[in-house]
Order: C-alpha cells, then sequence, then structure tokens
C-alpha cells in the first residue's frame, strides 16, 4: 500500500473514532444520565424501595400461592403450592367482603371531603394578610400530633354521654355514633379528614404560589367575581396537586388501621368499621395464616392501583 493511501486509511479510522465516541457517549448518558453522580446520591433510596417495599410485596405473591405459616427460625417445612386457593379464600369470607364495602365508604366520605375542604381552606389561608403563620400550625397540630392524645378528645366528644351527644339533645342518635353501625365508619371518615387536614392544605398552599396574580387581577378588570375567579383560575390551576391530593387521600384510606382499631374498639360493631388492613392483622398475626393474609394484601393493592389509575384519568384529565 503506498503512503498516501496508508495517510487515507488512518485519517478514515480516526474519522470514524471519532464519530463513534458521540454514540458511545450517547449510549452511556442514556443508561446513566447526563449526571452519572446522581446515581450515588439516589442509591440509599433505591436500597430503601428494594428492602421495605419492593421485597415484601414481592414475598407477600409468593406467600399468596403457598400454604404458608410461621415457624422458629431455621426450621424446614414444607409450604406446598396451593394455586388461587388463597384468593378464594378471602372473595369468599363475608367478613372480607365487609370490609371492603367499609373501606369503600370511608374513601365515598374521605376524599372528597378532603379534596374540598383542604383547597377551600388553603385557597382563603393564601388570601389573608394577618395572623397567616398561626392559622396555618393551627391546621396542621392534629396532623402531627399523636393519633392516641387525639382519638381520646373524639372518644369524649362522640360518646353515649359525650359532648356532641349533649348539644343535640333528642337528636342525638342511638346507638351514639362509634357504637352504631350506620355511622360508626362515617365517623370515622370525619375524623380522619379533620386529622390530616392540615398536611393537604399545606400542599395546596405549595400549588397556590405558581398561579400568576396577572390572572386574577385581569380576570377582576373583566369582570369576574370571586366564585368565577376560584372556579376558572384556581381550580385549574392546582390540578396537580389535586391529583396528588386524591392519591394519597386514597392510598393512606386504603391503608386505614389505627383509628377503627382505636375509636371503635377492633373495627366494631359488629365489624362496621373493619378495614382490609384491620383484617390481614388479624389472620395474619392473631390467627398465623399469613398466607390469607398475604392474598388480602396482594387483593388491596390491585384495587388500590385500580382506583387510583381511574382518579388520575378522572381528576388529572389528558395529558398535553
Amino acid at each position: 500500500m503506498s503512503l498516501p493511501t496508508q495517510q487515507a486509511g488512518s485519517a478514515t479510522n480516526r474519522i470514524r473514532g471519532v464519530a463513534g465516541r458521540p454514540g458511545r457517549r450517547a449510549r452511556r448518558n442514556a443508561i446513566l444520565g447526563q449526571q452519572p453522580l446522581g446515581l450515588l446520591f439516589s442509591a440509599p433510596y433505591v436500597v430503601y424501595i428494594l428492602a421495605v417495599l419492593a421485597f415484601p410485596l414481592g414475598y407477600a405473591v409468593y406467600i399468596s400461592f403457598h400454604s404458608y405459616f410461621f415457624t422458629a427460625p431455621g426450621v424446614a417445612v414444607d409450604r406446598p403450592f396451593v394455586g388461587f386457593d388463597n384468593y378464594v379464600t378471602i372473595l369468599t369470607d363475608p367478613a372480607v367482603l365487609q370490609s371492603f364495602a367499609n373501606i369503600g365508604v370511608f374513601l365515598i366520605i374521605n376524599v372528597p371531603l378532603t379534596v374540598v375542604l383542604s383547597l377551600v381552606l388553603a385557597n382563603a389561608l393564601n388570601r389573608v394578610s394577618r395572623l397567616k403563620t398561626f392559622f396555618r400550625v393551627s391546621y396542621y397540630v392534629p396532623y402531627v400530633t399523636a393519633s392516641v392524645a387525639v382519638i381520646g378528645v373524639w372518644l369524649f366528644l362522640f360518646q353515649q354521654g359525650g359532648l356532641v351527644n349533649s348539644l343535640l339533645g333528642p337528636l342525638a342518635p342511638n346507638p351514639s355514633w362509634l357504637t352504631n353501625s350506620w355511622l360508626a365508619m362515617p365517623t370515622v371518615a370525619l375524623y380522619v379528614t379533620w386529622k390530616q387536614l392540615g398536611f393537604f392544605i399545606l400542599l395546596y398552599l405549595a400549588s397556590l404560589q405558581n398561579i400568576p396574580e396577572e390572572l386574577y387581577e385581569s380576570s377582576a378588570i373583566d369582570g369576574a367575581n370571586k366564585w368565577s375567579q376560584f372556579w376558572n383560575i384556581t381550580v385549574p390551576g392546582v390540578r396537580p396537586a389535586s391529583v396528588l391530593v386524591t392519591l394519597l387521600a386514597t392510598i393512606t384510606g386504603a391503608n386505614l388501621f389505627t383509628e377503627p382499631y382505636l375509636l371503635t374498639g377492633g373495627g366494631g360493631p359488629d365489624g362496621a368499621s373493619t378495614s382490609p388492613v384491620f383484617l390481614m392483622y388479624q389472620k395474619g398475626i392473631l390467627q398465623g395464616h399469613p398466607d390469607v393474609a398475604a392474598a388480602l394484601g396482594v387483593v388491596l393493592v390491585i384495587g388500590v392501583l385500580l382506583i387510583a389509575l381511574i382518579q388520575k384519568r378522572l381528576v388529572g384529565g389528558k395529558e398535553e
């Protein structure tokens, strides 16, 4: 090969090498991202998600398809595969079906009430000029207060001879609120709405800061009243926050345990306030049937995901 040909060949190889580098760099960026160092900072959270959420969920799915029971550490026993037997057991159990109906009543009351009240109160607090910090802290205090302490106050208010019944007089329900099969779960839903309202108010307050004040000024010049501004500017402007509040309220409500356990003495009366998570605790821990409890948990996760997907479509609208 002549010298000019060799030089041309080496030049071509150098060009190919230079041209090939962006391709390798692009593939590396596609895997590691523009800032690979970010993976190092996010690694602890990824490990946490895998260890605390992903692995337990996967193991629960495994348990739900086997005849599983707890044994002493190091004891090897046969846990045969039983297919969908555990799922058939829970889906034909009247107590399980009632618990899902109870949580449905809870979500129907709690989620819309949470979204409406937190948005209205956040909008009002956003326009308060004096004592703004005081009001924000006042709404947030119940959320950070221990449930046991707050539930003691609600038991005093809603018991048979409590303050609420004393004020209602002859209009007071009999049996009382927390011992009434029709009113127990709605009362629990009202309590959870009140206790968690401060957290969702803060979410809406953060979202309201992103709405330009010029929109309100322009609409006021055009003659729009406060209600028109709220419905046509505020509500669409906080739609992402509404999606988040709806999802969080649904997930929190589906995992209800502490409130009925303490307020109604463990899901009473006659299971009227029992939640699926409380039944998981009963069947898995107290009765020693973790396989049935795991199947119930898997069904609950699937149900919450379906409800969350429907809510996102309804509340979030179409993505542009």
